[in-house]
């Protein structure tokens, strides 16, 4: 019972802050595409793509590490805090010197006090990778979600703000500049740790043979998730990429706010579990099969209301973005299932694995990109690149994670899957009768039917099926209030 206390608590905080946190950023873009133009957010995508993979350079995997391990020391905590201290003044110098390269590459003069702005973020993000470890190694998952309500709230406010005084592309670089600053100084006064003049090194070898498999795959996650805005923006153009980009934006969304509610929770949680594998995959299969009946739902429903989406949320400037969207959620689904397969490496402690399975999606998605951008040449082309190669990842993270990790028959776990696909065949045929029958042509309205038809198919199927007691859990619900 108290795992599962342990769970829901970090469950609810977190999605309490990413929820809020969606109604913030929809707002905050809404306003912002309204204001800049497609080429001003293809400018900052790209600089804000190479600004991850520096601070991937950084990262080495030493947040999940020092969460997995049991065995560290305040003394280590310092070490490894003054390691990351040195690194970020390397790396973000180094970032702040090729500003100039970079914005002869893209042919896009503006990259470069962009470029020099962010190593700012940099620099923050990186001297931070400790004290946030800490934070979720103690499961301070209340403090995490109100550390991040109140950066969104003050981050994005100014970036209205700097937008609606004229502020430009310059707008778009608030949230990542101070949102990184802010992080830092209300975390280290939560976990103070201290700077000495030591590399580290000895520290870092404890936890070495843990974080260098999660730092490869982090690096290999990074290009096959980055790489389509790197060569869109090069040879298809700022203003495809823009275009592209909030596509791809949107898309990530509900991928981001859902998983991301879960996994952050999931690791810290189970690796007290580290050494008990039956016990990881029968909680993590109860985890699946509900997010299952929420995800694959959730990607029809991102399909048939793709112009809604869009228009609504950024304009009539960005409709041609609605061909893109419709066919990236249709991955939707798979990815937030995926998602959270990364956390069970990292709680069973097979860190190898995951890089297994991130270099073999690096090679299959890599190998769609290109497809898309070079043999097709269109961004519809990529986005259906995109949905194949994530459907077969899938397939190979799940073979990879029963055979190799856990040592178990991967039957049971497809077996979960079956009901909640079944729904979608329902929602799908539900969705196309609809758009045969009813047009409706007012966007929010049309928007409105769409998620009640998603709502009531969904609960209808759940209750009269007996997957779960929604009518029960209301009645108790009203009940206790």
């Amino acid at each position: 019972m108290e795992i599962r206390k342990t769970l829901f608590s970090g469950v609810l905080y977190t999605g309490i802050s990413k929820y809020i946190g969606v109604l913030i950023s929809l707002l905050i873009v809404a306003i912002l595409s309204r204001l800049l133009s497609p080429d001003d957010f293809g400018i900052v995508a790209v600089a804000t793509v190479l600004l991850t993979f520096f601070g991937l350079i950084t990262d080495l995997g030493i947040a999940p590490a020092v969460i997995q391990n049991r065995e560290l020391t305040k003394q280590d905590y310092d070490n490894l805090f003054s390691f990351t201290f040195w690194i970020a003044l390397i790396v973000a110098f180094l970032f702040f010197i090729l500003a100039g390269s970079i914005a002869a590459y893209y042919n896009a003069r503006q990259l470069v006090i962009i470029c020099r702005i962010l190593t700012l973020s940099i620099f923050f993000n990186t001297i931070n990778i400790v004290p946030n470890a800490l934070l979720y190694k103690e499961k301070e998952f209340k403090f995490i979600a109100k550390r991040m309500i109140l950066v969104q709230i003050i981050t994005g406010g100014l970036a209205v703000a700097a937008a609606l005084g004229g502020g430009g592309i310059f707008a778009l670089l608030i949230n990542p500049v101070l949102s990184a600053i802010l992080m830092f100084i209300i975390t280290i006064r939560r976990f103070p740790l201290q700077v000495k003049l030591t590399t580290g090194v000895q520290s870092l070898k404890g936890i070495f043979s843990y974080s260098i498999y999660q730092f490869l795959f982090n690096v290999i996650n990074y290009f096959s998730r980055n790489l389509d805005k790197l060569l869109i923006g090069r040879f298809m153009g700022m203003g495809q990429l823009g275009y592209y980009e909030k596509s791809y934006r949107l898309m990530m969304l509900p991928l981001q706010n859902i998983t991301h509610v879960i996994t952050p929770v999931l690791h810290p949680v189970l690796a007290d579990f580290q050494n008990d594998m039956n016990y990881l995959d029968r909680s993590y299969r109860k985890i699946v099969r509900l997010m299952a009946f929420i995800a694959l739902p959730l990607s029809l429903f991102l399909f048939f209301s793709a112009k809604e989406l869009i228009l609504i949320v950024f304009g009539n400037q960005w409709e041609p973005s609605v061909p893109v969207f419709r066919i990236l959620s249709l991955s939707v689904g798979i990815q937030i299932i995926l998602s959270t397969s990364g956390s069970i490496f990292q709680a069973a402690g097979d860190t190898r694995s995951l890089f297994i399975c991130g270099l073999f999606s690096a090679v299959t998605t890599v190998s769609g990109i290109l497809a898309g951008i070079f043999l097709f040449r269109s961004l519809e082309a990529v986005a259906w690149c995109i949905v194949v190669t994530f459907t077969i990842n899938f397939f190979q993270a799940y073979l990879q994670m029963y055979r190799k990790t856990f040592r178990l028959p991967i039957g049971p776990f497809f077996g979960v899957l079956l009901s909640p696909l079944l729904l979608s065949a329902l929602i799908f045929a539900l969705f196309s009768l609809k758009e045969r029958l009813l047009q409706i042509d007012h966007l929010l309205l049309s928007l409105a039917v769409n998620l009640l038809l998603l709502l009531f198919s969904s609960a209808a199927y759940l209750q009269l099926c007996g997957e779960y007691n929604l009518l029960n859990g209301i009645k108790q619900l009203l009940q206790r209030r």
